[in-house]
């Protein structure tokens, strides 16, 4: 008999504590027992759980679900995710039964792998490994329980990336009941199509989603422009304020011969249509650059304001006059506005 293996590798970190590890524990009892209820998986499916903090640990080995009892989730120091890949590594190795000339072996690994945080450990080894020798062979799902965690840190292991807005017992609830018909869908799959091609169920509310990993890799910048994203207060109408690289003589040229600094020189202020918005990729770039690099300040162009470089706290870049009350048309904050004399990191857009 082929099995469908399904693995739970469980962060059960400091983070962990209290009722995330407490709803976990719940929903995979529930997810079990709602299993042994259904035909399919009872023929196909084991399970297996591995938990994992500093260190990991297999909790239970591979069983039908008709001999699977759900251990009581420990809980541990630490989110070494490189450890925890590396352990579930050696198992699949260990416990899945590969095809051979005379047998079908195993079909390929569905892992669920649950954490709500970021690695604490050098996990790039362990990264690599998996991409060159077990990627293809497993299907690998990775929930975020909460936004706390780099979502593109996981994107480096797997497609499937989701992420669980809600920590609270009904989005647990609504969570493994879609993990339940997951592995449901799958065990339908390999039975009836002779496919281990991942099938997960849909996911019906805003309560689970999948990560969009293109939005989340780290967006470069050009540094040959630094061009910013400014606000007129009078318009409401958006302007990109453009600075162009330029190396010049350092004021310690004459004790290092030859040295540089980076300057960038103001081209001039341009206003923009929503097109801008339309064209871009959503992505948002972390980039500052800081006005002490910056040459010149512009009025703006959509209203004249003669100051077309102030910025508020919210961060946001807009224009002013030299009345005291100014109101920012990023946050509509109302304030009072001065020649600032120290230099600050500003937003820069990718250039």
């Amino acid at each position: 008999m082929r099995r469908l293996p399904i693995y739970f590798l469980i962060d059960v970190s400091e983070s962990m504590v209290g009722d995330p590890i407490e709803q976990v524990q719940d929903g995979i009892a529930t997810l079990v027992k709602e299993l042994r209820t259904d035909p399919y998986a009872l023929e196909t499916v084991y399970v297996s759980i591995i938990a994992f903090a500093g260190k990991a640990k297999k909790l239970t080995p591979l069983a039908e679900l008709t001999q699977f009892y759900p251990p009581k989730l420990p809980i541990g120091g630490g989110t070494s995710l490189g450890n925890a890949l590396t352990f579930l590594m050696n198992d699949l190795d260990s416990s899945i039964q590969k095809t051979t000339l005379e047998t079908k072996g195993d079909w390929k690994p569905i892992v669920f792998l649950f954490t709500d945080g970021n690695p604490t450990d050098d996990y790039q080894a362990a990264f690599d490994q998996w991409n060159q020798k077990y990627r293809k062979s497993t299907n690998l799902i990775v929930i975020s329980l909460g936004d706390n965690a780099n979502m593109t840190t996981f994107g480096k292991i797997t497609e499937n990336v989701l992420l669980l807005k809600s920590t609270g017992v009904e989005s647990f609830k609504q969570f493994f009941k879609w993990v339940t018909a997951s592995i449901k869908t799958s065990s339908v799959s390999v039975s009836e199509a002779n496919s281990d091609e991942l099938q997960l169920a849909p996911i019906k509310d805003d309560t689970l989603v999948k990560i969009d990993l293109d939005k989340h890799l780290p967006a470069k910048i050009d540094d040959n422009f630094a061009v910013i994203l400014a606000k007129c207060q009078t318009t409401e109408r958006y302007y990109l304020i453009k600075y162009q690289h330029n190396l010049v003589s350092s004021e310690f040229a004459e004790f290092i011969p030859n040295a540089k600094v980076l300057q960038y020189r103001l081209v001039g202020a341009f206003p923009i249509d929503k097109t801008y918005f339309e064209l871009s990729d959503g992505r948002q770039a972390v980039g500052k650059v800081n006005t002490h690099s910056l040459y010149g300040f512009p009025a703006c162009p959509c209203c004249g304001n003669q100051f077309g470089f102030s910025t508020c706290k919210c961060g946001g870049i807009h224009c002013s006059n030299e009345e005291k009350l100014q109101t920012c048309p990023w946050c509509g904050e109302r304030a009072e506005y001065s020649l600032g004399g120290e230099d600050i990191d500003v937003s820069r857009t990718r250039g």
